[in-house]
């Protein structure tokens, strides 16, 4: 059963600390919600509408006033209107002058107006003092008690005073202020609530398209070839047997794209001899969403773990195992057991439960809870060090598993090479690039780089020179 808010007694409306009277145009969701808590907190709340009238959706202990009536009553006067309605505010110029006036709008769409909604307001009413504030946060996060989502409020100002008034409040609601700078950030952060996961969208695009791939890819090597050639109907695989060939490749191509970023940058780093110099977009971009492509990595891992289980149950699976005994009873024989395949069949399952069992550990640790609790060096040895570790476990598991058939002309239908086989291309470009990289000869002098070492600055020289000296 839901609860009105206005049903409810303010818990701090006999409160003996009363804080300042802070007036809200409009009595939307948002504005009563915003109202509420405020209320809550020790404020005294008075709504500025359009009709003055007292409805029971409005909480109790708060007035409601025409909007210059309650204008005069605050110094602090938050804005929980549309953009479309702020021209009445023209009227109110003298009234509002040398006030602060928090915008808290959104807009429908990205950059839907040449300039912020904060800006614009700021040309309406040039007298008052103008903060972006509050947008990120939704009326339903205000009413639970903002504990199921992020208590972060972005803030900008160009008055610093009535900026540090806002961002008090914010505290005292129990939310967390990022001072964004000047109002000149009101668009970006009036755009960010507008972005659906912005980090994720390269890594699933990414994905989605190995995915795509890879299932076509083995669509034609294992359902179209035997077809055509065989006259066999194997497209049944479809359910089971070639996604679980794509979720594996796909897990460990993206993995390596983790790991790929960081060796590009220290290259360029040792090429241009200095960290001072600003990577290619393209580059930032892909190392700012690392931890996405890590977390989609792992899920085509729990997948491929999945699709394992229900191997022994499939029909197709039992049905060749039964057709193989049968086979053996009626030619009265019985395979003697082989021990190389046995080690071969054990290393591959072991390298596949290592390899699964450091990822699964890799993702817990990318976890704010859990990456908050341990500090830098924990955090960076776990997500480089065991991370390069599971990268070598899932790129042997995959070794392992094609053995010598890579040797074999009949694994290449159609000159197509198996699919495990491309999915080791670039896991193993990362892994021989980095063995390359962590040689004392190239390792001393990045490390120099990336603690402020330049190779066209004298001191930087000399201090190379020096360590070099003292390292004999």
């Amino acid at each position: 059963m839901e609860k009105n808010s206005s049903n409810m007694i303010p818990l701090a409306e006999n409160s003996p600390n009363k804080k300042e009277t802070v007036c809200i145009f409009g009595t939307g969701d948002f504005g009563r919600s915003l109202g509420y808590k405020m209320l809550q907190c020790g404020y005294s709340i008075v709504f500025g509408s359009r009709n003055a009238q007292t409805s029971s959706l409005i909480p109790k202990g708060t007035e409601v006033l025409r909007h210059g009536e309650a204008a005069q009553k605050a110094d602090i006067i938050i804005v929980a209107i549309q953009r479309q309605h702020y021209n009445f505010l023209t009227e109110l110029t003298e009234v509002l002058h040398g006030k602060v006036l928090v915008d808290v709008s959104n807009n429908l769409k990205i950059n839907q107006y040449p300039e912020s909604n904060a800006e614009y307001l700021a040309q309406l009413v040039p007298g008052a003092k103008v903060v972006k504030a509050f947008n990120t946060v939704s009326a339903w996060a205000l009413q639970s008690g903002t504990l199921d989502a992020s208590r972060q409020v972005f803030v900008c100002g160009d008055d610093n005073k009535a900026k540090q008034m806002v961002m008090d409040i914010v505290r005292t609601l129990g939310l967390t202020p990022l001072d964004q700078g000047s109002l000149l950030a009101a668009k970006e952060i009036e755009n960010y609530p507008l972005q659906l996961f912005p980090m994720w969208k390269f890594p699933i695009y990414l994905a989605i398209g190995l995915s795509a791939f890879f299932f076509f890819y083995s669509l034609i090597r294992d359902v179209i070839y035997p077809y055509i050639h065989e006259n066999k109907d194997l497209s049944f695989f479809i359910a089971i047997s070639i996604p679980n060939r794509v979720c594996p490749i796909v897990a460990l191509i993206l993995l390596a794209l983790v790991y790929l970023p960081g060796i590009i940058a220290a290259i360029l780093q040792l090429h241009r001899g200095t960290k001072y110099s600003r990577f290619p977009d393209w580059l930032d971009k892909w190392m700012l969403c690392r931890k996405q492509l890590g977390l989609v990595a792992l899920v085509f891992a729990f997948l491929h773990v999945l699709y394992t289980l229900v191997i022994p149950i499939r029909y197709y699976v039992r049905w060749r195992l039964n057709g193989y005994v049968i086979s053996q009873i009626k030619d009265n024989r019985t395979d003697p057991f082989n021990n190389t395949n046995g080690w071969i069949s054990d290393s591959y399952v072991a390298l596949g439960i290592l390899g699964f069992f450091l990822f699964v550990l890799l993702g817990i640790t990318s976890l704010p809870s859990v990456s908050n609790s341990v500090n830098w060096r924990e955090f960076r040895f776990v997500q480089s060090k065991l991370g390069y570790v599971t990268l070598i476990l899932c790129t042997a598991h995959t070794l392992v598993y094609g053995g010598k058939r890579f040797l074999y002309p009949s694994m290449y239908r159609w000159y197509l090479p198996a699919a495990y086989m491309l999915s080791l291309i670039v896991p193993c470009i990362v892994l021989v690039i980095k063995f390359v990289l962590i040689f004392p000869c190239i390792d001393r002098p990045l490390t120099q780089i990336r603690q402020g070492w330049e190779r066209n600055s004298k001191d930087s020289k000399q201090s190379y020179y020096n360590d070099s000296k003292s390292a004999v």
